[in-house]
């Protein structure tokens, strides 16, 4: 299982970093780009939980995209010591374009499913990631 769901990650990747190079953005921008797409601003610790990324792993990425103009970092003014990062008005403008790669990879991916057997894989993922974070959690 773990191998065949290593492969058909590393094939999302390969075709989002494919189909995202045209609008200047890789696959490694995604969870962030998805995260700030359904929000107008979000933490650095909320963006994490989101992603399922080490914080680490996390500040890097942000940082990437704040130096390529992707995303913007504001002050939180709740908290003067966090900051809140946004879409950058560009990347924004682009969103309509980011959406359509992201529906079509999944179109791509379940191509000759029925509506039932697309609805029993997301029910098949979503039980095997609950499992692992479980697992890691014990």
């Amino acid at each position: 299982m773990g191998q065949l769901t290593n492969r058909a990650a590393r094939l999302f990747r390969r075709l989002a970093d494919h189909r995202l190079e045209r609008l200047g953005l890789s696959a490694g921008y995604l969870p962030v780009l998805t995260a700030l797409m359904a929000s107008d601003a979000l933490s650095q610790k909320a963006l994490t939980e989101h992603a399922g990324i080490e914080q680490p792993t996390m500040a890097a990425t942000l940082s990437r995209m704040e130096r390529d103009g992707i995303i913007m970092r504001h002050p939180d003014p709740r908290d003067g010591r966090s900051s809140l990062f946004s879409l950058a008005p560009a990347t924004r403008g682009k969103v309509p374009e980011i959406q359509a790669v992201i529906d079509g990879m999944s179109n791509d991916a379940l191509t000759g499913l029925t509506e039932e057997q697309r609805q029993a894989a997301r029910r098949v993922l979503e039980g095997l990631i609950a499992a692992l974070e479980k697992a890691l959690r014990e």
